[in-house]
């Protein structure tokens, strides 16, 4: 998979951080002594976690050595460690295991979420926001041009790199494990500057993978512009010049 730009994915750093900002309100946990941001990515859900809990100690771990370089830059104080969210394990009981739109990049939910809720300490919580926009406009769009006749030898085999169920399936899969778990979804609605803003915000999340596979740069922009085509005619142009850009997110608190 290409490496993440951290710029990239912060050009839409107010809207990225609102889900995370809303995750960490609901969270019940007066005092965590050890909180661990997990796909901490640049660092702003890490920024949250430390403003509402200035006392604890606050851990970012994060695959991307990219990410992590952005992440250390914004706040030395933290510790910061390389690591795949699949494999991860912790060096000492964590009171709030925290991600934030990062887990439905790794596989096989069926024991990852169980595996992450059972490293969390006793009166502690693992806590989950993750998108779920698998019929929406702009995954369609991408779709339609990944099976067309130019681009199916290329991105076809990819599938979906996101890995997520729905809220009934995670609550079956923690309930036992847990002593509550909170479940909820929210649509929002973002406000952007027009149809090519749609466009920079998916290349840096979801269209990472389907550019990495393409051979070259002239294919990377001829995907690029049939695709920001389809975008314009899924997304019109509202008053002002504005679009709308609904996006479905998932959220879930269990505790231990």
């Amino acid at each position: 998979m290409a490496a993440w730009d951290p710029a990239q994915y912060l050009r839409f750093e107010r809207e990225r951080t609102q889900p995370c900002r809303d995750l960490v309100a609901r969270i019940e946990l007066a005092d965590p002594r050890r909180v661990v941001d997990l796909g901490c990515g640049p660092g702003n859900s890490t920024a949250v976690l430390r403003a509402r809990w200035p006392r604890s100690e606050v851990v970012g771990v994060d695959r991307s050595a990219e990410m992590l370089a952005t992440a250390r830059r914004s706040d030395p104080a933290v510790r910061w460690i390389e690591s795949d969210a699949a494999t991860w394990a912790p060096d000492g009981p964590v009171d709030l295991l925290f991600s934030n739109a990062a887990l439905q990049w790794v596989p096989d939910h069926e024991h990852l979420f169980p595996r992450l809720l059972g490293l969390v300490a006793p009166g502690g919580a693992f806590a989950v926001q993750m998108p779920t926009n698998t019929d929406e406009p702009y995954q369609r769009a991408a779709g339609r041009l990944a099976s067309s006749p130019t681009w199916s030898p290329f991105l076809a085999p990819l599938g979906s790199d996101f890995d997520t169920a729905d809220p009934e399936t995670y609550y079956d899969r923690l309930a036992l494990r847990a002593a509550r778990v909170d479940l909820w979804e929210t649509r929002y609605v973002h406000v952007l500057d027009g149809p090519d803003a749609i466009v920079e915000w998916i290349i840096g999340t979801g269209l990472r993978p389907w550019l990495a596979a393409l051979p070259d740069a002239a294919h990377r922009d001829r995907f690029l512009a049939e695709y920001r085509a389809e975008i314009r005619r899924e997304y019109p142009v509202r008053a002002g010049g504005r679009v709308l850009f609904p996006f479905r997110r998932q959220f879930l608190v269990a505790y231990r």
